[in-house]
């Protein structure tokens, strides 16, 4: 029989040692795993790498919880209302580091890890800023004698991917913006699946086109309903917009968000506490369905 991989989020964060690179956020404003994010600051895992695309405000917490020593982005901030504060007050103090990036960039960076190679060539940065960054080269193509940017593989240690649905296996679906998820789950050593349901293995096998994340890739399986709130998940809950704003609101400054993650992150009981303090009714009332698919045996 399979091995069943689910555990708790408490026991599965705990496996994420210090000095870690920790890639989050991969379907970008879609799907991101604020639950694992919100017990890594609860259990204080600190000097962590962070990877991401656009890295909307679960990296600018874990800044501002003190946990992050540098950050590998394309962008870091509030999508909804513009500055990550805690982002912008820890590059100004000097106490973070950043390596810019593209979001195609990142992408590049994952899948040459996950391909096993060093560096993946592209064209796309040259004539910008980014391309000139120290952790890319400027190179001559091997075939046809034009410039091309080669752009080094990153190996995370973790990856965070919340899902719809993912069986105790580790197998598991997720739709709607996947962003460089799939990527990632390739590239990294280790893949922490954080799920709405945990469901039976033959509900994943009944739809096998869709299950892209499969048992080889993934250690641990934490049932965590509401668990990327407040981004959406397609087919479940809607982009809590109202909140963006008002964390945006409450950390202009750094005892404001010393406040706010008291109430939000530190003063809740697990993920059930913490959905109660959500007053606004988030769940898709309208779903659309897919046109049927059917497999042959």
């Amino acid at each position: 029989m399979p091995a069943d991989k689910t555990t708790s989020m408490a026991e599965a964060i705990s496996r994420i040692e210090p000095g870690s690179t920790v890639a989050a956020g991969l379907a970008l404003e879609h799907a991101i795993p604020f639950a694992a994010g919100h017990e890594l600051a609860r259990q204080g895992t600190d000097d962590l790498t962070l990877v991401g695309p656009i890295s909307d405000v679960l990296f600018d917490q874990l800044v501002g919880a003190g946990l992050v020593s540098h950050v590998r982005a394309a962008w870091t901030g509030n999508v909804s209302a513009g500055s990550g504060y805690n982002f912008r007050r820890a590059v100004e103090a000097g106490d973070l580091s950043v390596e810019n990036h593209s979001n195609f960039s990142v992408a590049l960076s994952l899948h040459a890890a996950a391909l096993g190679v060093p560096y993946l060539p592209t064209r796309s940065l040259l004539g910008s800023d980014i391309a000139e960054e120290p952790q890319f080269r400027i190179a001559e193509d091997p075939f046809e004698g034009e410039r091309v940017v080669q752009v080094p593989a990153i190996a995370p240690d973790w990856a965070f991917v919340h899902v719809q649905r993912a069986a105790p296996t580790g197998d598991a679906h997720l739709w709607g913006n996947t962003g460089v998820t799939y990527e990632a789950v390739r590239a990294a050593e280790h893949v922490l699946v954080t799920a709405e349901e945990v469901v039976d293995l033959e509900v994943i096998k009944s739809d096998p086109s869709r299950t892209r994340i499969t048992r080889e890739q993934v250690d641990a399986v934490v049932e965590a309903p509401f668990g990327a709130h407040p981004s959406p998940v397609a087919g479940r809950y809607n982009r809590d917009n109202e909140y963006f704003l008002k964390y945006a609101d409450a950390t202009r400054d750094a005892d404001g968000f010393d406040a706010w993650a008291d109430e939000w992150v530190y003063g809740v009981d697990g993920r059930e506490e913490y959905r109660e303090k959500v007053e606004r009714d988030l769940s898709v009332q309208e779903p659309t369905a897919a046109a049927e698919v059917t497999y042959g045996q």
